[in-house]
């Protein structure tokens, strides 16, 4: 686009058109508003003059965008070729549409937020879901059968940790930005990292080999139609409560780890996240669905938590003792939707568990 323009029409239309390309064209100048009839016009808008063609000296090499309704384009086209111009742009229905969700667009950028139109919006067709099931070669085979559903995808985790691969599962934990390496202590949150760092999946899930969620068949139409966030495993109760459960079967000092990490970070996320460890409710197993940008931020949140206790409490002796990151988020987690059940929208379901 040229630097130096005219625009034709000096009234609503011709002024928004100007604030459009000034916007989407920096550095662009309006050089005169102009008209060809007897009407009232302004001598200025802004500081920009208004002038009549034929009464004022006109640069005729410059661009011209008429600015006026559709049914005059005709008319000034020609006017405007009378008078030597040559490089003329009627501003028609597509063009103005164009400009608009062009300077929409960047209007909402510069606001740090996104312009979104229904057209962005994706239909429950277009919408991609998985829900990863974690597999390892360590899982003895079930003696239950299960019909695995379309929207289930066997990962194999702990990949890195062999060669043997499962020729059921379609994905493996150790491709791409990955923590395969520490499964033996990251157990199921090996997929879950995966998932966050690699998966594309407008919604995701986690679900084990030996439980999957217990789901409508209609289950992701209630979900979109109720604009759900979140589905999480019904809620086991634990008692004395969630913090000393822990400690009782866990070594508390990996618990101690996690409540000074937290205080470092954020005092006040800390108090809250104490106060809910003393009641007993919270979702088990690492298991979920829900929306791409929800993990995105479950994950930021947790993920540094997990690493940090991880690199304080090392590696335990016992097989099962050394899962204890694995123990931590199930807690962790639960605490972060509670902390956030303003923001997302979370609801619940049931789990089988397979033998």
């Amino acid at each position: 686009m040229a630097d130096r323009i005219y625009i034709f029409g000096a009234h609503s239309r011709a002024q928004t058109l100007a604030v459009y390309l000034r916007a989407l064209c920096p550095g662009l100048s309006v050089e005169a508003y102009l008209y060809n009839n007897v009407e009232p016009n302004p001598e200025k808008v802004g500081d920009v003059p208004v002038m009549r063609l034929g009464e004022g000296k006109l640069c005729t090499g410059y661009p011209v965008y008429i600015g006026t309704r559709g049914i005059y384009h005709e008319e000034i086209t020609r006017d405007l070729r009378g008078f030597g111009f040559e490089r003329i742009r009627p501003v028609d229905v597509d063009l103005d549409l164009r400009l608009r969700n062009d300077y929409m667009e960047k209007h909402f950028a510069d606001m740090g937020r996104d312009f979104l139109k229904i057209d962005d919006l994706k239909s429950m067709e277009d919408i991609s879901i998985a829900v990863y099931v974690a597999k390892s070669i360590y899982d003895a085979p079930l003696k239950q059968h299960y019909e695995e559903k379309p929207y289930e995808k066997l990962i194999q985790v702990g990949a890195a940790l062999t060669d043997t691969r499962l020729p059921d599962c379609l994905v493996t934990d150790d491709t791409g930005d990955n923590i395969s390496a520490k499964n033996r202590q990251f157990c199921e949150l090996t997929a879950l990292y995966w998932i966050w760092k690699n998966a594309e999946e407008d919604i995701v899930g986690l679900a084990h080999y030996r439980r999957h969620f217990i789901l409508p068949q209609d289950w992701l139409e209630r979900m979109l139609a109720d604009r759900v966030d979140v589905i999480l495993p019904v809620p086991l109760y634990v008692v004395p409560s969630l913090r000393e459960n822990f400690r009782k079967r866990h070594d508390p000092a990996d618990w101690d780890y996690m409540i000074a990490y937290l205080r470092e970070r954020d005092a006040q996320e800390a108090q809250e996240a104490e106060a809910f460890f003393e009641k007993n409710l919270y979702s088990p197993c690492n298991m979920f669905i829900m929306r791409r940008e929800v993990l995105d931020e479950l994950c930021g949140w947790l993920f540094p938590v997990l690493f940090a206790v991880a690199e304080l409490g090392g590696t335990k002796a016992d097989n099962y003792g050394n899962r204890y990151p694995g123990f931590l988020s199930e807690r962790l987690m639960s605490f972060f939707f509670e902390k956030n059940r303003a923001k997302y929208k979370t609801i619940y379901s049931d789990k089988n568990f397979l033998d």
